[in-house]
């Protein structure tokens, strides 16, 4: 043991002699980054352990879909494009068969002014056209999106009295942005195979899509709204036969008068009988046809008028405003919208297994092709299976249904089919928000298979290619937790930030491992490792610091930006920040206590050599099957090198560094080129192999000669010319 003139007590392991520590040693501990480096290189037990949970929650929170079994996952929200729409509300108004004039001047204009009072309310535009009314309230960007809904609804339930007309009740639009709609749908009738079969009208699609799927739909976690679209809204229509009305001197408010008083259940008092007490009401809601013809209008000399002597009754189509089209064929289906500040392709999930839940439940009819059969067959075959008639107004297909599911499909007769509802997507973000995730997931793969070329051609030296290359991913899961933690959301311009920060990322390790090499080559034998890696650490750590500052400041007015302007480059400003800070992070923190492990001498105790390397062989063979079989062919290549390194010959092992590289580099080559293809699929491996390696080969090969030969005797002369030189950037 020795001790130090500050009293401290260093434990020394590392060399054969027991070394005092150095004066600047000492001096540099004592301020902040000497004592962040210190500290790491001497505990690696606690930067192992903040590097495990670093990766677990990196993994846990990252916008991959990655499957990690049962670690549970909260990722961060992602989607496509980032929404740089206005923070706004939405009241929307309804005043049936009123005039555009009429909404503006009864509806729109004293709304507007009521809710001019909201505060943080920037400006209001409202819309009226037929029959109703739309309000747009936009608020300031740093009002909070459920404050700024809970105000809206304030204002709107404190309006004075008379405000509006009377009936008049406005609504706030559902908690969503203008770039919630996630997931549009048809339903479609499929046979069996899943073929489209049809044989379903347009009014029972939308009768089963507003009463059925939408509200199950709507169950789903992270959705605001399912609007229908398409189809015809089934409803009772009263057609009036002005004649019949005028001999029987029955006006129209008398009809609709009569028919709203009897669709309505009324209650009575109650008797008692029998020592038990029985409630009395009414039953009047309309449930058919026949209930509105029977009610009673007015009674004339005796003789009641009801509503089939002046009018028709019938069941039919809502008037509509618009349709939905899909192939030249009108449909029936819905679109779902995603709640604000929820992960779009968590919810675009969640609505997938709500219909694959309630896909077996939807109805399913019989379908006759009558182009193959009569309709006397048809009877006769329900009469010889006792079936239902299918073929008058009223068809019963539940009996034929449990039928032909109860015999084999190639027995069914070959003129009839079954056809179910079924929920047909036709437009789905996750399509285009996975082909985003994809392309950055190729981007970073690509971009550190070239800087582990470029790093094992240029420093020559396994190990540190290791350090450097370990530090991309570790700093990506950093910015991914940075992201979840400041709420950025993840879309193509913030996962860009990361991918345009790489190249600078891998300058921090570039330049700590390169002085770490350099000190270690010109440090006395006989002098502490653990000395000589803070040293090199800790004179490159303010520069690269300053460095990262730098860059970092330069982005401030990104972070002042407003309005679209900011919500579209405010995310890529924070995301290439987080990974600058990050690279930092790893490479002051983790690469010194790193590269004393993997630099600071060999083991040894033969015994512990071998377990070691034979562990590292393990790891490599479980990670051919857990993670790739590359990553583990290079351990098992590195282990089992190291494990006989001893009983190679002296004159061979001075070349094994330049031979792993080697190795290293053709299988990081072929990894980029099978990544890349820069030449297409079509071309082959071994062309696509050959172009990646002339293109990376030759500008390596370039700036390897201009290194060697032409960089020393230019800045000679530069510097022997000084005045000469200085006047061309002049």
């Amino acid at each position: 043991m020795s001790r130090t003139p500050d009293n401290t007590v260093a434990s020394e392991t590392e060399s054969d002699s027991l070394n005092a520590i150095a004066p600047d040693v000492d001096t540099n501990r004592r301020t902040l980054l000497g004592g962040i480096i210190w500290f790491c290189i001497h505990n690696k037990l606690v930067v192992t352990l903040l590097v495990l949970a670093i990766m677990t929650w990196g993994v846990m929170v990252a916008p991959f879909d990655w499957k990690v079994g049962d670690l549970p996952r909260n990722p961060v929200p992602v989607d496509a494009i980032p929404d740089i729409g206005e923070n706004q509300q939405i009241v929307f108004t309804e005043w049936m068969g009123r005039s555009p004039e009429d909404v503006e001047d009864q509806i729109g204009y004293p709304l507007t002014v009521a809710l001019l009072g909201i505060p943080e309310v920037k400006t209001i535009r409202s819309y009226s056209m037929f029959g109703f009314s739309s309000i747009y309230i936009i608020f300031n960007e740093n009002a909070e999106f459920y404050w700024s809904r809970s105000r809206v609804l304030e204002k709107l339930n404190s309006l004075p009295a008379g405000t509006l007309p009377e009936g008049v009740q406005p609504a706030l639009g559902p908690d969503a942005t203008a770039l919630g709609q996630i997931l549009w749908y048809t339903l479609e009738g499929h046979d069996p195979d899943g073929n489209p079969t049809g044989g379903w009208d347009l009014d029972e699609l939308r009768t089963l899509q507003d009463w059925y799927v939408r509200y199950a739909l709507t169950s789903a976690e992270g959705v605001s709204e399912v609007a229908s679209i398409g189809g015809f809204v089934q409803e009772y229509q009263i057609d009036v036969d002005p004649d019949a009305m005028r001999a029987a001197n029955v006006s129209l408010a008398d009809v609709f008068q009569s028919v709203r008083m009897t669709n309505v259940d009324v209650g009575a008092r109650t008797i008692e009988l029998n020592k038990a007490e029985y409630v009395i009401r009414g039953l009047g809601f309309i449930e058919q046809v026949e209930d509105i013809e029977s009610t009673v209008v007015k009674v004339s000399d005796n003789v009641p008028i009801t509503i089939k002597d002046v009018a028709e009754v019938r069941l039919g189509p809502a008037l509509r405003r618009g349709a939905l089209d899909k192939a030249g064929a009108e449909a029936v289906g819905g679109v779902v919208t995603v709640r604000y500040g929820f992960n779009p392709l968590e919810s675009i999930k969640n609505v997938k297994q709500k219909i694959t839940e309630i896909s077996p439940g939807l109805p399913t009819k019989v379908v006759v092709d009558y182009t193959r059969t009569t309709k006397e067959q048809v009877d006769a075959y329900a009469d010889r299976y006792d079936l239902g008639e299918i073929s008058g107004a009223k068809p019963d297909f539940d009996p034929w249904v449990q039928h032909l599911r109860s015999k084999p499909r190639e027995q069914w007769p070959t003129w009839i089919t079954t056809s179910q509802v079924r929920v047909v997507p036709f437009y789905d973000r996750t399509g285009v928000i996975y082909e985003t995730l994809g392309t950055l997931n190729t981007a970073l793969s690509e971009e550190i298979l070239v800087t582990i070329i470029v790093i094992l051609v240029m420093v020559l030296h396994l190990r540190s290619s290791f350090l450097i290359s370990a530090l991309l991913p570790l700093a990506v899961l950093m910015c991914f937790i940075a992201m979840k933690t400041f709420g950025v959301d993840a879309n193509i311009v913030a996962l860009s930030g990361i991918a345009i920060a790489i190249g600078t990322m891998v300058d921090m390790g570039i330049i700590l491992c390169e002085n770490i090499l350099k000190h270690l080559d010109e440090a006395d034998p006989s002098e502490n490792r653990a000395h000589v890696i803070f040293r090199a650490s800790h004179e490159v750590a303010s520069a690269v610091l300053t460095a990262v500052s730098t860059t970092v400041v330069s982005f401030l007015p990104v972070f002042t930006m407003i309005a679209a302007e900011g919500k579209l480059f405010r995310p890529l400003a924070f995301t290439k920040t987080f990974a600058l800070v990050a690279s930092v992070i790893v490479a002051l923190t983790i690469i010194p206590p790193a590269a004393h492990v993997l630099m600071g001498g060999r083991m040894k105790a033969g015994s512990l050599r071998r377990i070691t390397m034979l562990s590292l062989i393990a790891a490599g063979v479980l990670a051919m099957f857990m993670i790739s079989w590359w990553v583990g062919t290079i351990l098992i290549g590195l282990g089992a090198y190291k494990l006989f390194e001893t009983r190679i010959p002296e004159k061979w092992q001075k070349h094994g560094p330049y031979a792993a590289s080697a190795i290293a580099v053709l299988v990081v080559a072929f990894l980029l080129t099978e990544h890349w293809l820069p030449l297409g699929p079509e071309k082959g491996m071994i062309r696509n192999l050959t172009f990646v390696g002339l293109l990376i080969g030759g500008l390596l090969g370039f700036f390897t000669i201009f290194q060697r030969f032409l960089y020393e005797p230019l800045l000679r002369w530069c510097l022997n010319h000084k005045l000469m030189f200085l006047s061309l950037p002049v």
